[in-house]
C-alpha cells in the first residue's frame, strides 16, 4: 500500500550533513545534487568529467574519480556520513549489464572499506512487479534498446543488494516513465508493486524523485529494502 507525501523544501537539521553523491553531473544525479544543496547538505560530487558540474556552491566540492577502482571509492567516501549513487554506464553502452553489476559490487565493497553505514542508490523500475507474480522487465514491455540496462539493475537488487546484512542501504526505484519537470512535494511511495495514476500511467518527474531521495536521507525510513515512488 502506498502513502502520500507533501513535504515543503526545508533545511537539514540533523547530523548526517556530509555526503557523497556518486554520478552527479548525469539525469537524476544532477537533480538530487541541487536537492541536496539547497537543503543545506555538504556534497563530495564524484564524476568522471568535473567540468560537467557548472554549480558554484561553498557546500559543494567535486572530485574526479574512477569508481570501477576500490581505492578510488574508498578514498572519496571516507569521512562521508552517507553515500548516494546515481552511477550509470551509459544507456547506449555495449557492456551496460555487466559494467553496472561489476561496478556496484566495487562501490558496496568502497562504501564499506570506508567506513560508510548509509548508502541509498539510484535504482530502476524493472523489478518492479506490475501484476501478480510479474516484473516490469519480464513483462516485455520495455523497449530493447534500455532492457539490458533496466535488467542490469534489477538483476544486481535482486541478486546481489538484497543479501547485503552489513551496511544499511535502499534501493530507490523511480516511476517507470521518469522526466524532468517540476517539483510539487505531492507524490506517493510504496514498496515493490509500481505505483500507478487514475489511468494506470506510472510516472514522476525528477525533481520530486530527488526531493524524496533527500528525504530518506535526512528523516530515514526505509532500511535494507526497496521503496519506490509515483503519482
Amino acid at each position: 500500500m502506498s502513502t502520500r507525501r507533501r513535504r515543503p523544501v526545508k533545511k537539514i537539521n540533523y547530523s548526517m550533513k556530509n555526503i557523497v553523491l556518486i554520478g552527479a553531473s548525469g539525469f537524476v544525479g544532477s537533480a538530487i545534487l541541487n536537492e541536496a544543496l539547497n537543503r543545506g547538505f555538504h556534497v563530495t560530487a564524484v564524476v568522471r568529467n568535473p567540468e560537467k558540474i557548472k554549480i558554484e556552491n561553498e557546500n559543494l566540492q567535486v572530485k574526479k574519480a574512477d569508481v570501477s577502482s576500490l581505492e578510488e571509492v574508498y578514498n572519496v567516501c571516507k569521512g562521508a556520513d552517507a553515500v548516494i549513487s546515481a552511477y550509470n554506464p551509459g544507456w547506449d553502452n555495449p557492456n551496460i549489464y555487466n559494467e553496472t553489476i561489476k561496478v556496484y559490487l566495487n562501490i558496496i565493497d568502497g562504501v564499506k572499506k570506508a567506513g560508510v553505514n548509509r548508502f541509498l542508490m539510484v535504482g530502476g523500475a524493472g523489478s518492479l512487479f506490475i501484476a501478480p507474480g510479474l516484473r516490469l522487465m519480464d513483462s516485455g514491455e520495455v523497449p530493447e534498446k534500455i532492457l539490458p540496462g533496466v535488467r542490469a539493475l534489477g538483476s544486481f537488487y535482486l541478486d546481489f543488494l538484497k543479501k547485503e546484512k552489513e551496511i544499511d542501504w535502499v534501493f530507490f526505484s523511480p516511476a517507470a516513465d521518469m522526466r524532468s519537470g517540476v517539483r510539487t512535494g505531492r507524490y506517493r511511495l510504496g514498496k515493490d508493486d509500481m505505483i500507478v495514476d487514475k489511468v494506470g500511467n506510472s510516472h514522476i518527474s525528477v525533481q520530486d524523485y530527488a526531493a524524496a531521495m533527500i528525504d530518506e536521507l535526512e528523516k530515514p525510513v526505509h532500511h535494507q529494502e526497496r521503496f519506490t515512488i509515483g503519482y
